[in-house]
This record gives C-alpha cells, sequence and structure tokens, in this order.
C-alpha cells in the first residue's frame, strides 16, 4: 500500500510552523560562558583546591557585576568539576553555611537542595547546578548521585550569592564574570 504525500506548499509551511513551535518548547538555552575559577579551601596556612567552576549564561547582564548576575532572571548554570575527594557532610554543611552567610533561611528548600548530594564526591566527579528562567526552578544534578529542583526566584538568587554574594574568596566571584564585557 502506498501512502499518497501531499505537497501543497500551505500544507509543508503549516507542517514547519507546527515543528518549529513545539521544537522550540524544548530547545535548550544557548549559553556564554561567563567565566571559570577554582575553589580553594584555606586550612591554616595551607589552600587546597576543591573544585573548578565554571558558570554560564543564556542572556548577559546589561552591567558587569556579580549583583547583575545574580538577579538577571535566566537561564543560568554552574558547573563544578571536583578537584579532590570530598565527603557528603562536608559538601552539605558548606553549602548550608554559604546559604546562612547569604542571609537565606528556607530549611525546607536547602534541604530539598542538599537532598541530591547522597554520597561523597569523587576527584572527577561534576556536579551542575542550573536554573531554568521559564520553569523558575533551579536543579541540582550530580554526577554517581542524586537530582533535586527547588522552585522559585528567591530560591535561584540565594543559590548564585553562594558564589557572587558573600563569599570568603572574592576572587572566585570576580574569575566568573571575567569573560563579561
Amino acid at each position: 500500500m502506498k501512502l499518497a504525500r501531499s505537497k501543497s506548499p500551505a500544507f509543508l509551511a503549516a507542517f514547519a510552523a507546527i515543528f518549529l513551535a513545539v521544537a522550540s518548547l524544548f530547545a535548550l538555552p544557548d549559553y556564554t560562558l561567563t567565566g571559570s575559577g577554582v575553589r580553594v579551601r584555606t586550612v591554616g596556612t595551607a589552600s587546597i583546591e576543591v573544585y573548578r567552576i565554571s558558570h554560564y549564561m543564556d542572556e548577559l547582564p546589561a552591567a558587569r557585576s556579580t549583583q547583575a548576575v545574580i538577579d538577571m532572571d535566566t537561564g543560568k548554570k554552574l558547573v563544578w568539576t571536583m578537584l579532590r575527594d570530598v565527603d557528603r557532610e562536608s559538601t552539605v554543611k558548606a553549602l548550608t553555611d554559604a546559604y546562612a552567610l547569604n542571609g537565606y533561611a528556607d530549611q525546607a528548600k536547602i534541604a530539598r537542595f542538599v537532598s541530591a548530594f547522597e554520597g561523597d564526591l569523587k576527584t572527577g566527579a561534576e556536579v551542575t547546578i542550573e536554573y531554568d528562567a521559564r520553569a523558575k526552578a533551579t536543579t541540582v544534578k550530580v554526577a554517581g548521585g542524586g537530582t533535586a529542583t527547588v522552585g522559585g526566584i528567591d530560591f535561584m538568587k540565594a543559590t548564585w550569592r553562594i558564589w557572587f554574594g558573600k563569599i570568603d574568596q572574592p576572587r572566585l566571584s570576580e574569575e566568573l564574570i571575567a569573560k563579561l564585557r
């Protein structure tokens, strides 16, 4: 049995329009790297490299500032690559302490977020934190671990403040926006 194909220009145009509309619903942001750096933990006089981190944005802010990056409601993500093994408890404590340092206290949202860290992070493991501006949700994915999604612009801003707000390594914040002009 041979199927008949419509070759009418109107049919093809309608099909193309529907295909493009559906495809745009699933399109991923076209991210631009804004900068990269290394998170360092200082213990006494020793500096220990913990992870390499890169930051990406779908749209770039008009102003080159860490506050503009925090406030901008656009697709953005942070990607860590572990440079050493870190136990789960240390990771969860560091994140929880960073939220507190930056004045964020919604314990239910913080607990949901850190639940993605199911085990220790091993050297080479990757962690991705991504904000979806359409869904107004921040998702963390831990390679070899879990995933958690937390809703709200408030939580996105609180999460981005960890690296762009009050931080014990201010140079890292600047490195993460170094490519912004």
